[in-house]
């Protein structure tokens, strides 16, 4: 690790009522611009000789309108740093972290404040955050003036800022016709450069959301989710913001290559990682979401039963797959939405907790336990450690967490500094029980899984199981998910469903769900399932459909091999919305897997990133010719065929249809 820091300073006891920077990366391609003019500080990004954030003001409001906005500037600090560090879990077994980093110390005009703005420029983006580096016992900010004023009127990939929940289908516009976007926002310049503006490592803080000044504006400015008093966040100080980001890069598959989010934060609190395992897991879940059986006991149609429960650990030991989840084990399901109706460790009585963690033991298989809270934050708070604690008693390392419905206490937002903080400490108290998480309806991922590796896998997505009781998702959704929420870290959106229109047990399921209009069905085709395993990362990644309709498919050999981490991660062809082209390495084995929107695609893809010293195995599943998401999505072909590094590819998708290859090198 290489560290250099610069002092730079105005004459001791002067301050300067102007100020300009200019910060460039180590490749030279992304400027940083700082300016303090008028009182105002602004800054400026520029990428690859595109202007793409003109200078846009930075500040905010406290309570009684102490405004940090009109400052004298009092110094800088000048660093660089250049590491390379390796993840417990990700992408890439190496990240490389190397940026310039400037440190400008402000003071506030009106009330003598200290103000530093910390800017770190990367080769693919640039990130800033507020330190408050005084005490002060008490902070309340009303308002965050960050602004991004974009310099052309960019196309955009956004939803709506929702302050309960992220599970939305994206829209593509100009960005003047986004009015409130939750974060990620990803846009494409006219040049087709690609920028996300996103945040990192969200403390004790609120989450954001970018809302445009004014109708048919270039000019955004963060808007915070609020406390029910309206007050944005409550603090002490000294303090830190989360990093405001805006991830560059060149081509739309550059932006699944970076590993920005994660270089925004702090390296590891755990020592010794050991227990963290990546795995793939199945469970009794999605005949829950087809109406094939119930989370609770009543109508006598549970799914969770200790008999189930053996069938699904069976099957996982036959097919090498690590992990089985069960939803539904606990009691309290049939007193949703009442106060303390789960108390996290008493299984229904025809769930032998015990009895199935040990036949689990006995054969090799890890269970993944369930808290769904309902989104009754008081309860679990008040159960957390008891909760946990019966888990690390038991065994059980792997805990996926549930907030479907509205928090209690009723008042505040789910995607605000009270969620915040619950959910961080559910992190941290996780970590002190050694318990790995997948978390579903979180506040938005900001990198944090860097700091506390045990923080695997979050929903915060309109995943699968819309796909069981709803009009479901378009294949363009899957397309644009990766560059987007896919950004922000790691969805357990639960893919690998073969059972395309969910016919094999219709006459059994019951309507559950009102947004179920009697015609769901999985916009895809198998081989798109398939290959959403590899393209949508997680290092918690579930097949999720019912065992029966795995059992003897010749498909299924492929899932028994695939990984959960990589060491290395390539984006071979991508287009926003329109298709996906992965190859990822684990080992000397390479998976390559292709997703494609609506539109058919043949895809020429060079085999050259391979070994040029061994021939390799290709075991492929692919789209039959006749496939097609709606009329003919189970139609496939398994191949086995030999390639070199001198090789191409020829890859033909069906519409909403994929491929999943795996590479090994031949004995």
């Amino acid at each position: 690790m290489l560290v250099c820091t610069l002092l730079v300073a105005p004459l001791k006891g002067v301050a300067l009522a102007s100020f300009e920077k200019t910060i460039v990366s180590v490749s030279g391609e992304v400027t940083l611009s700082l300016s303090l003019k008028d009182e105002r500080f602004t800054y400026a990004v520029t990428y690859r000789n595109e202007l793409l954030i003109r200078p846009s003001q930075l500040g905010m409001v406290w309570q009684s309108q102490d405004s940090l906005l009109s400052f004298s500037f009092e110094g800088i600090e000048l660093s660089s740093k250049n590491e390379q560090w390796q993840p417990v879990w990700g992408q890439y077994s190496n990240i490389r972290n190397q940026y310039n980093e400037c440190l400008v110390h402000l003071k506030a005009l009106n009330s003598g404040r200290l103000l530093d703005l910390r800017f770190r420029v990367y080769d693919d983006g640039v990130g800033f955050r507020y330190e408050i580096p005084e005490k002060i016992p008490s902070v309340v900010i009303m308002s965050e003036e960050t602004h991004f004023r974009f310099a052309e009127n960019f196309d955009c990939w956004w939803i709506w800022a929702d302050y309960n929940t992220l599970e939305k289908l994206y829209q593509q516009s100009p960005v003047k016709q986004a009015s409130q976007v939750a974060a990620p926002f990803t846009l494409r310049s006219k040049n087709g450069n690609y920028l996300s503006i996103y945040e990192a490592a969200i403390g004790d803080y609120s989450t954001m959301t970018l809302k445009q000044e004014a109708s048919d504006s270039l000019q955004f400015r963060t808007q915070l989710v609020p406390w029910a008093d309206g007050s944005l966040v409550k603090t002490s100080a000294p303090f830190t913001t989360p990093w405001r980001v805006i991830q560059l890069s060149a081509t739309a598959g550059g932006l699944i290559e970076s590993s920005l989010i994660l270089n925004f934060n702090e390296a590891s609190v755990i020592a010794d990682a050991s227990w963290i395992q990546p795995m793939t897991y199945i469970g009794i879940w999605w005949e829950m979401h087809l109406g094939l059986s119930s989370w609770g006991m009543a109508g006598g149609r549970h799914g969770a039963t200790t008999a189930n429960a053996k069938r699904y650990i069976d099957f996982a030991a036959a097919h090498g797959i690590q992990g089985v989840l069960f939803e539904g084990w606990n009691t309290g399901w049939e007193q949703w939405g009442t106060p303390d109706a789960f108390d996290f460790v008493s299984p229904y009585p025809d769930f032998a907790i015990k009895e199935i963690v040990e036949y689990a033991r006995s054969k090799n298989v890890e269970i993944i336990g369930h808290h769904e809270t309902g989104g009754d934050i008081l309860s679990y708070e008040k159960n957390l450690d008891s909760a946990f604690s019966f888990y690390q008693k038991l065994g059980i390392r792997i805990v996926k967490t549930g907030y479907a419905g509205p928090v209690n206490p009723p008042t505040e937002w789910h995607h605000g500094q009270y969620m915040v903080r619950h959910y961080n400490k559910v992190m941290t108290t996780a970590a002190k029980y050694h318990i790995m998480l997948d978390v579903h309806e979180p506040v938005i991922p900001s990198g944090l899984s860097r700091t506390y590796p045990n923080l695997m896998s979050f929903e915060g997505v309109r995943g699968m199981e819309w796909n069981a009781w709803s009009e479901g998702n378009p294949p363009t959704h899957s397309c644009t998910l990766p560059f987007t929420r896919g950004l922000a870290g790691p969805m357990d959106y639960t893919p690998g469903i073969f059972d395309i229109n969910e016919d094999h047990f219709a006459s059994k399921r019951i309507k559950w769900n009102w947004l179920d209009k009697g015609n769901t069905a999985v916009h895809s085709t198998l081989s798109n399932q398939l290959a959403l395993m590899v393209i949508l990362y997680s290092p918690l990644q579930m097949a999720a459909d019912l065992i029966e309709n795995y059992t003897d498919h010749p498909a299924f050999k492929l899932v028994e091999k695939l990984p959960a981490t990589w060491d290395e991660t390539r984006v071979l062809a991508a287009e926003i919305g329109q298709y996906v082209v992965i190859a990822r390495r684990k080992g000397s084995s390479w998976f390559i897997a292709g997703i494609t929107n609506e539109q058919p695609r043949q895809f020429e893809v060079p085999l050259s990133f391979l070994d040029q010293t061994h021939t390799y195995t290709f075991l492929t599943c692919m789209d039959a010719a006749d496939a097609h998401y709606e009329t003919n999505p189970e139609a496939y072909l398994i191949t086995n065929e030999t390639h070199t590094a001198k090789d191409s590819l020829i890859l033909s998708l069906a519409a909403g249809g994929g491929v999943l290859i795996i590479v090994e090198e031949k004995n």
